[in-house]
């Protein structure tokens, strides 16, 4: 369950952080997640956050988490 959080948490990470900084920069579409779901056309910059925040979020309690059991 650590590695799956751990994964998770990950990827959610670099599709929020890239995905903020593409918006930032103003590179248009490119790989990140939120550039290709059209209801969030016009938030991207804010879902990319979003989502950064939330891997952070999973990554710490999912540490957390294991720090607790050993």
């Amino acid at each position: 369950m650590r590695l799956a959080g751990n994964v998770l948490g990950t990827l959610l990470i670099v599709q929020g952080g890239g995905g903020a900084l593409n918006n930032l920069i103003g590179e248009g579409r490119s790989w990140f997640l939120v550039n290709y779901l059209d209801f969030l056309s016009g938030y991207e910059l804010f879902a990319s956050i979003v989502l950064g925040v939330l891997g952070v979020a999973i990554v710490a309690a999912t540490e957390s988490k294991t720090k607790q059991r050993t």
